[in-house]
This record gives structure tokens, C-alpha cells and sequence, in this order.
């Protein structure tokens, strides 16, 4: 994608925007920076003022592009049906290719760490996987956070404030913790009558950060009666380089994915993310033939649940919608859906829903201030509801608000849906 295709993509959507002004109040950079310059309405005037060579594109354009949390609340309720992400993603490309994001002293250091890590191979972090558990066992990691210099930095504070890592499992349906491995089976066997042939996708920082949430997917469709593919092949989703303005890398990783799941004869391509699912879908991964569906929609429609037990769980259970599910694909009802087959489990939308909780894939990192004012929000509707779980269907969302709550000392657990559903079911976390 070059920087003119980019402006000529910019200026064809812009003129579709009316600048009504619907979408402030839904926009979160809006509401905590008060800037006309920080809303969608506002950023979408910058985008064309810079394609139309009217305004420079200079560091102040940089900010305020960079500050976007692309979590897309205004596009769904957008009335003139304005596709902001295009939008916001077509303006990182002109960002990339220009010479003001190059020569960005902001950029050097922290963009050159974020580049590294963006760029290991999901293999590579498999490999990872029994390093950061021998950390975690030692307490070095929280160790380091005594030292002021690694508490101010979310990196270092998230990396330290990882849920327990946890292996792959060794065998298919496997309720015994003991029976793990450290790298995925390609093929985990349908339990009973086989009713279908699924693909999983892993991920990447899900690979060791989210591997109960794996597990507990499996288990789920083996019991159901799915078999689970895992195509060893498969790599990023692409949405770190897709929002950064690196379409083409995009692209590459997202042909691989579409490649190494049509080798399978599968029927769906599983998320457990709903950020890794979205790209997966807008990138074309699946097809007629195969789709990809994230796993909380898959698991309300499957069959197989008659003779399943679950056992009761008589608790509150605040859900939190990530932006991913509630704005681009309005698939939030499912994780809802979820809670409810657990027998007396009462499921509870998270207060302020319809707002972002700051994680954005990098985005925290990068923008801490805004990140950690967005968080407090969701921390204290956490704190407020009165529960002792918190379910939400994105890794980065689970994270970031994860590490909240412990800097708060809050005594809530917060998993994914299924990996809740799971639990009810036997499987043995």
C-alpha cells in the first residue's frame, strides 16, 4: 500500500463523514482529552486536510493520530456508515512512509523495543513459555517490581504480572494437569460421536499468556464432539501491524494463516481473542467453505450439549464487552450466553461497557496516561459490582484490567468465559 493510494482511499471515505458529531460522546480519547482534534470527527478533518496536501503532516498530526484507540465505538454508531478503522489505518500508512515519523525522537527507543517484539515469531514465543514460568516460580519478576523504575513501566509491570503459564495439553480431553506438554498437538480427537472438524487459531502472546483459555476450548469441543485442528503453521493475526500503518506485513501474515488452515478440512477457524478474530475475519482469512467465528458464538450455537453436566455456580458474574466483539462484529451477547449455561451463574454487564479499557493491543504501553485513566473506570465498576469473577473474550483486555486489579489488591479473578465454562465442566485448571 503506498502513502498515495493510501490519500486517495482517505479522501473518498472522508467525504462520506457529515461531521455530525454523533460520535463524540462515544469516542474515549474525546472524553478524557476534551479536544475536537482527539475525536473521530476531528481526526477524520486532519486525515483529509493532510491527503489533500492542505495541512503538513507533521508531529501534532502524529499525536493526535497515534492517540486513537481504533476501538471503533464511533464507526458503530456512525449514521452515514463511515469505516473509521479504514480510515485510521490508511492515515498510519501515510504516518510510516513520511519523513516526520522516521526522524520522531518519541519513536526511537520504545518504537524500536515494540518493533522487536512485533516482529518474534509466535514459535519463538513458544520457546519462551518455560523461561517465564521458571521467572514466575522464582518471584523474580515481582521481585522487580519493588523498584520504582520497573513499577512505572506497564511493559515491565504486565510481563511480571502474568496469570500462572501453563502448558498445552499432551493428550485430547485430558482433565489431568499433569498431562501437558510445551508445544500444541496438531490434532486433538473428538470425544463420543464426531460432529465436526474445527481449526483453532492461537495467537501469539496467547500462546503462553492465555493457554488456560486454549485448553479449555479444546476440552469444550472434544466434549461436544468436535475434533480440534491446530496447524502448526499458523502465525500472527497481523492487527499489531495492521494499526500500525504496515499493511503489507499484514497481508503476509494473514496469507499465511489463510494458507495454513486450508490445508485443513475444517469447517470453522476458532478465536478464542476476539481482537485476533476480527483481523482473522476483515483480512480475509476464512471463506464460505470455512469461517471464522469466535469461540463464545460457536459454543451457543454447537450441538452435543444434551448429557453435558455443568456444575452449579450460585455467583455474580461481571462480564466486560471488549471493543473488538461490541463495535465491529456486535458479538458481545455470546459471552452473556456463555455464563448462563452454567446453572444459578448470573451474568452482570461490566458498568460503562461501551467504553474502552485502554489495552489496545500496544496501545497501553505506548500511551500509558490515557490507558491507565480508562482503566480506572473499568477497576472501579470492578470493584463496585461485587463479584468475585470477571469474564471478557480478549487477551489484551484481560490483561491490562487483570493488572489493575492487582495494583488494587481486588480479590476478583479475571478469565475468559470459556475457560469458566470449563471449570463447571471438570476440566482441572
Amino acid at each position: 500500500m503506498t502513502a498515495e493510494v493510501a490519500k486517495k482511499l482517505i479522501i473518498a471515505e472522508s467525504n462520506q463523514c457529515v461531521s455530525c458529531g454523533l460520535c463524540l460522546p462515544h469516542c474515549p480519547t474525546y472524553r478524557v482529552m476534551k479536544s475536537e482534534a482527539d475525536s473521530p470527527r476531528g481526526r477524520i478533518a486532519l486525515m483529509d486536510g493532510v491527503a489533500r496536501g492542505q495541512i503538513p503532516l507533521n508531529e501534532k498530526f502524529i499525536q493526535h493520530m497515534n492517540l486513537c484507540l481504533t476501538c471503533r465505538a464511533c464507526e458503530a454508531v456512525c449514521p452515514n456508515h463511515v469505516s473509521y478503522g479504514e480510515l485510521i489505518d490508511q492515515a498510519k500508512v501515510l504516518i510510516v512512509d513520511s519523513d516526520s515519523s522516521r526522524n520522531s525522537e518519541k519513536n526511537s527507543i520504545k518504537r524500536i523495543f515494540l518493533n522487536r517484539l512485533t516482529r518474534l515469531q509466535p514459535v519463538d514465543l513458544e520457546c519462551l513459555r518455560p523461561l517465564f514460568r521458571f521467572l514466575q516460580n522464582t518471584g523474580l519478576l515481582r521481585w522487580l517490581l519493588r523498584f520504582d523504575r520497573f513499577k512505572k513501566n506497564n511493559l515491565i509491570k504486565s510481563i511480571a504480572q502474568l496469570p500462572s503459564i501453563k502448558f498445552p495439553y499432551a493428550t485430547a480431553i485430558d482433565t489431568n494437569v499433569s498431562s501437558m506438554a510445551n508445544h500444541w498437538q496438531e490434532v486433538y480427537p473428538a470425544e463420543g460421536q464426531v460432529r465436526g472438524h474445527v481449526g483453532l487459531f492461537l495467537g501469539c502472546i496467547a500462546r503462553i499468556a492465555d493457554v488456560a483459555t486454549l485448553n479449555s476450548s479444546i476440552f469444550v469441543l472434544n466434549r461436544l464432539g468436535y475434533t480440534v485442528h491446530v496447524p502448526l503453521r499458523q502465525t500472527c493475526c497481523g492487527a499489531l501491524y495492521q494499526h500500525r500503518g504496515e499493511l503489507r506485513q499484514a497481508a503476509t501474515l494473514a496469507q499465511q494463516n489463510k494458507s495454513s488452515f486450508e490445508e485443513l478440512e475444517v469447517d470453522w477457524i476458532i478465536s478464542t481473542a476476539s481482537g485476533c478474530g476480527v483481523q482473522l475475519l476483515e483480512s480475509g482469512v476464512g471463506n464460505e467453505n470455512c469461517q471464522v467465528i469466535d469461540i463464545n458464538q460457536f459454543l451457543v450455537t454447537a450441538k452435543g450439549w444434551e448429557g453435558i453436566t455443568i456444575a452449579s455456580l450460585p455467583q455474580k458474574i461481571l462480564v466486560h464487552d471488549p471493543c473488538s466483539l461490541r463495535n465491529v462484529v456486535a458479538g458481545h451477547a455470546y459471552a452473556y450466553q456463555i455464563i448462563s449455561l452454567i446453572p444459578d451463574a448470573q451474568a452482570i454487564p461490566l458498568a460503562g461497557n461501551d467504553q474502552c479499557c485502554g489495552a489496545a493491543g500496544t496501545y497501553f504501553i505506548e500511551h500509558s496516561a490515557v490507558a491507565d485513566i480508562l482503566r480506572e473506570s473499568k477497576i472501579s465498576a470492578a470493584l463496585n459490582g461485587e463479584s468475585s469473577y470477571l469474564v471478557t473474550s480478549n487477551i489484551g483486555c484481560a490483561l491490562y484490567i487483570a493488572d489493575g486489579l492487582y495494583e488494587k489488591d481486588a480479590r476478583i479473578e479475571v478469565l475468559h468465559p470459556v475457560t469458566l465454562l470449563a471449570r463447571q465442566m471438570g476440566l482441572q485448571l
